[in-house]
């Protein structure tokens, strides 16, 4: 008589073996779904807020009230979409505040180059009729995107610089950008001579329409702002590029044996951060009228805290640009409650702090109760 092995098991105990996984529906609600990212608890804590302002204040939810938040919170959100991309990488930059005044200061002072007959290159564009008036060159505009395209020439420029001496140079992102901080901020005194600069000629009043001006009320910024936010979300969630930015975030060991250029990627987040913030500063120029030597100072530091408080990691392969946005949201509610409220406005850069600390405790004691 054949005695069976320990590893068969009769066909008559099948149907009576059952197995259960006790780990199965065991994560928490608050960490499925929605609620598993850092971005939701950080909306509600914005519809919370704003549901506080409004009975606070009879003015918040006014319809000029609402248009002034959509476009302030739009002059730092653009800078932020581009700033997420960096830091899903694991990297950082602190040169965007520099880098938005020195765009914007090099796109004003290409178009009152331009328009000025006499100067270099300006007979290209201009010239002068017999009446003695100054006529744009056959074509309405060309001034302001040739203008437009040198100040995203120089972001682009200080992006490259800023990614390759990541990239290929090894050096640490918080240094090098710290560097470029200065380096640009100095160029932007040098080039102006301490002095502000202002959007000049024919096309001038194209340049205003189109980062003061509005559409059916919704600010022009605003406008901007989602259709980049469209496009980010785009590119990180359906193209390989958006894999290879989330992957180099997780570990940049693993994406690099998986066959990841990982310095082509880091390079092009920085390239990216850098031409958001010089749009980001081009289009504060055109609503502050100039663009001062001085402009956009410390703006960095809102920036990085919008992307955090939204949901960006420091450490990486976590941000998006719904994140993005809800942070810049925030911090502009709060500016805007406490100007209503007529409480000292200083007291923003403290509420800021107090948030941005708040935001990571949470994460970190959701992470703990996975």
């Amino acid at each position: 008589m054949s005695v069976p092995s320990e590893t068969q098991v009769p066909e008559t105990a099948a149907p009576d073996l059952q197995v259960t996984f006790t780990n199965v529906g065991a994560t928490k609600w608050w960490n499925r779904g929605l609620f598993a990212s850092q971005t939701a608890y950080v909306t509600l804590a914005l519809l919370a807020l704003i549901v506080v302002m409004s009975f606070a204040s009879p003015y918040f939810l006014t319809e000029g009230n609402l248009q002034n938040v959509a476009k302030n919170f739009s002059f730092i959100a653009i800078a932020t979409l581009g700033i997420t991309f960096v830091i899903i990488t694991g990297g950082i930059d602190l040169s965007v505040g520099s880098l938005m005044a020195f765009a914007a200061m090099i796109t004003s002072m290409v178009m009152t180059t331009l328009s000025t007959p006499g100067m270099p290159l300006a007979s290209l564009f201009v010239h002068l009729a017999a009446d003695g008036k100054t006529v744009v060159a056959n074509v309405p505009g060309l001034i302001l995107i040739v203008s437009v395209l040198a100040g995203l020439a120089v972001s682009l420029l200080v992006g490259l610089i800023n990614g390759a001496c990541i990239a290929l140079l090894g050096l640490s992102p918080f240094v090098t950008t710290l560097g470029m901080l200065s380096i640009v901020r100095g160029l932007g005194y040098v080039v102006s001579n301490g002095k502000g600069s202002f959007p000049g000629g024919p096309d001038a009043v194209y340049f205003y329409a189109l980062t003061q001006g509005d559409v059916a009320g919704v600010p022009a910024p605003f406008i901007y702002l989602i259709i980049l936010a469209l496009v980010m979300a785009l590119v990180l969630h359906h193209t390989a590029f958006g894999r290879h930015v989330f992957a180099l975030g997780g570990n940049e060991k693993a994406a690099e044996l998986t066959g990841v250029s990982v310095p082509r990627v880091k390079i092009e987040v920085y390239v990216i951060g850098a031409l958001a913030a010089g749009l980001q500063g081009i289009i504060i120029s055109g609503w502050l009228g100039s663009a001062p030597a001085n402009m956009a100072t410390s703006y960095e530091l809102n920036v990085i805290a919008a992307a955090v408080i939204g949901g960006a990691n420091l450490a990486g392969g976590i941000g998006g640009p719904l994140g993005a946005i809800v942070g810049c949201v925030l911090l502009e509610v709060i500016r805007n409650g406490l100007v209503l409220a007529q409480v000292n406005s200083y007291w923003q850069q403290t509420l800021v702090g107090v948030i941005i600390i708040a935001a990571v405790l949470v994460d970190r004691l959701r992470a703990r109760l996975l």
